[in-house]
């Protein structure tokens, strides 16, 4: 199985973080606000998943009628959505940007497109402005999946996330989907970071 899938949140809510925690199992907490377009291999239940993972700087012109991010989410087959729980304003978004994925995804399933709700910083509980219960209460009421996460303090809650879109993605028979093929755009992941480090001196 491969799939696309595209991480999307505020600024500063750990989006790459996350990613490369994922790809790495190690934190790294600064970044610039780079577009980075990765590849990663992993086995669930026997079978080998690649994910090709599209980590995207926010922009407040994240509309439907912004051509360029409705090509982005039309790439997409599952949806990682990042928030802050010490950012309000963070978990505000992350509403509108499931009815725009929703309202851009040209299918009359559009309702089952699978999104994953991702809460982040639970390290940072002492800075807590968004409760768990919130999180839960809108993935019910969108018909998403929810995770609470620390970023710098754990790799398997940030695997179970990724997991559990996977799983979402193999409920709605988008695995039998296929690829679309990066190998032009997913770049090495040493490239990667050798750049991150030269654009964060």
């Amino acid at each position: 199985m491969e799939a696309n899938i595209v991480v999307l949140g505020t600024e500063s809510v750990g989006k790459s973080a996350l990613t490369v925690r994922l790809l790495t199992r190690r934190f790294i907490g600064e970044y610039g606000d780079i577009e980075s377009i990765y590849s990663h291999s992993f086995t669930v239940d026997g079978r080998e998943i690649t994910l090709n993972i599209w980590d995207l700087p926010y922009s407040e012109d994240s509309s439907t009628e912004t051509s360029l991010f409705e090509k982005k989410v039309q790439w997409a087959d599952g949806y990682i959505l990042v928030y802050s729980i010490c950012d309000r304003a963070s978990f505000n978004s992350v509403s509108r940007l499931i009815q725009t994925i929703r309202s851009a995804k040209d299918s009359l399933n559009a309702d089952k497109v699978p999104i994953v709700i991702v809460g982040n910083k639970r390290d940072l509980h002492h800075r807590r402005t968004v409760l768990s219960e919130e999180g839960r209460l809108l993935a019910l009421n969108t018909d998403c999946h929810f995770y609470e996460v620390s970023a710098a303090e754990n790799y398997h809650s940030v695997l179970m996330a990724f997991q559990g879109l996977v799983d979402r993605m193999k409920d709605g028979k988008l695995a039998a989907k296929r690829p679309l093929g990066l190998k032009g755009i997913v770049k090495s992941m040493s490239a990667v970071f050798a750049r991150r480090r030269i654009d964060s001196i």
